[in-house]
């Protein structure tokens, strides 16, 4: 483990997470601490005066976000929620206490750690180089996506997507008329280094479908094919530039 790297504190109680993510941070470079309760989370917060919080939700003695209130009583110390728990109230609700970022689970490391290092870089000016490999336009019918901008829209409304829900669209639409299977939009939005299991996957689609006034019963956009995947389903399946 590097003492030289920004000091991480890792809250989490389960170790099938936390362990393979302590490695990890460990890899990159970062000084890790891991703690799986309320009350070993603030003595270690005091104690270890991290530079950064990863913070799980569900805890055995007590909520994660009550650890984020005490914690912005008396510091700004970087916050990212890291949990299960998939809803937008969930998410405002964290942001709203104080968290800097909110990363649902199973994420991927590359993600987790590109989150870290742009919040840290935010807080503390830690550069990092950025390398963005962007996609071409797709439009399936009313539906238009940019990736160059990070944009979508439905006719002329623009959608209001997070970058997960941006890019499952964006890999739904560009194969439009085609069924992509669970494990390839897990692979593709998520990664093939994910942790936890696939729920998630089913959360965020439930999101785009409100998003696109989509109905799970009667599909305009999104269909569900039983035991394989999804399919972008949208007039006569056409896509292009």
């Amino acid at each position: 483990m590097s003492l030289s790297g920004p000091r991480i504190l890792v809250v989490e109680d389960e170790r099938a997470i936390s362990e393979p993510l302590e490695k990890l941070l460990a890899r990159e470079g970062f000084a890790v601490t891991v703690a799986a309760t309320v009350a070993d989370a603030l003595a270690e917060f005091a104690s270890a005066s991290p530079d950064l919080i990863l913070l799980d939700l569900n805890l055995p003695d007590g909520d994660g976000r009550d650890v984020a209130r005490e914690i912005r009583r008396s510091s700004g110390v970087p916050i990212i929620m890291l949990t299960a728990r998939g809803t937008e109230t969930d998410r405002i609700v964290g942001l709203e206490i104080g968290a800097d970022d909110y990363v649902v689970k199973p994420f991927s490391s590359a993600e987790v750690i590109a989150r870290i290092r742009a919040v840290l870089r935010r807080s503390e000016s830690h550069p990092e180089p950025q390398d963005q490999d962007l996609g071409d336009p797709v439009v399936v019918d009313e539906v238009r996506i940019d990736p160059s901008s990070h944009r979508a829209f439905l006719g002329e409304d623009e959608l209001d997507l997070s970058l997960k829900e941006f890019d499952l669209l964006y890999e739904l639409a560009r194969n439009a008329g085609n069924v992509v299977s669970r494990d390839d939009l897990m692979t593709r939005v998520w990664d093939e280094n994910w942790f936890g299991s696939t729920k998630t996957l089913d959360v965020h689609i439930g999101w785009l479908r409100r998003k696109l006034g989509d109905d799970a019963n009667e599909p305009r956009w999104i269909e569900t094919v039983r035991g394989v995947g999804f399919r972008f389903a949208a007039g006569d399946g056409s896509a292009g530039p």
